[in-house]
């Protein structure tokens, strides 16, 4: 399976890129800097150097041909402001549905966040209600293509080892979760066609990553 996943070097893209080498499917990672490029190819993953705030839907749509796949992983990040939460989150986003539907590429996972529901609930940080705004227009695009689509919204990111026990549901509450678990999840919603067309959220908690899966 050729997948191919923009925000490359984001760090659940790398833990994805790695899981698909190891099974010798053919990752291939969007990065915008080629400084990244080592990286990806350190865990057995294909790089390809474009910027998706400057780039065009053709040029997007061609790194993208002959794709059984596409993943949405990319994010502007800590640090950055409301205007890029727009051209990254939102943007971004739209230009790479645009792109794999002109590329034919039917499988379409996009990475959200929790919260993107109510974007606009008192209390948050401003740049923080602007990310969310921007996952809710990016999901909110996608749910009304000709895609089979699957959005997964996972908990407060952590660092620590994937334990491999979950819990996947339209609504799980919020709670942590490993990236190396969600980028596992996301390996696992490849091979789930069943899971298309719907926005699933996830944790951590108890149940093996197939069985969380099978109960969707």
């Amino acid at each position: 399976m050729r997948v191919v996943i923009a925000g490359g070097h984001g760090q659940i893209a790398l833990h994805l890129e790695k899981l698909l080498a190891q099974r010798h499917d053919a990752p291939v990672g969007i990065v915008r800097n080629p400084s990244h490029e080592a990286d990806l190819t350190a865990v057995g993953a294909e790089t390809v150097v474009l910027d998706l705030e400057k780039s065009d839907v053709d040029a997007v749509a061609k790194v993208l041909e002959g794709a059984d796949a596409a993943v949405f992983s990319a994010g502007a990040g800590p640090g950055s402001g409301e205007a890029r939460k727009d051209t990254v989150d939102r943007a971004a986003a739209v230009l790479f549905a645009d792109a794999a539907q002109r590329a034919g590429v039917r499988r379409f996972i996009q990475v959200g966040s929790m919260g993107a529901d109510n974007p606009d609930a008192p209390g948050l940080d401003p740049v923080f209600t602007a990310y969310l705004r921007a996952k809710r227009a990016a999901e909110d695009d996608l749910k009304g293509r000709d895609l089979d689509w699957t959005i997964l919204r996972p908990g407060r990111l952590t660092n620590d080892s994937g334990t491999g026990r979950v819990k996947i549901a339209e609504k799980t509450g919020r709670a942590e979760v490993p990236r190396e678990d969600v980028a596992a999840v996301l390996l696992a919603l490849l091979d789930s066609p069943a899971t298309a067309r719907r926005t699933l959220e996830l944790i951590s908690g108890d149940d093996s990553i197939a069985d969380a899966l099978s109960r969707i």
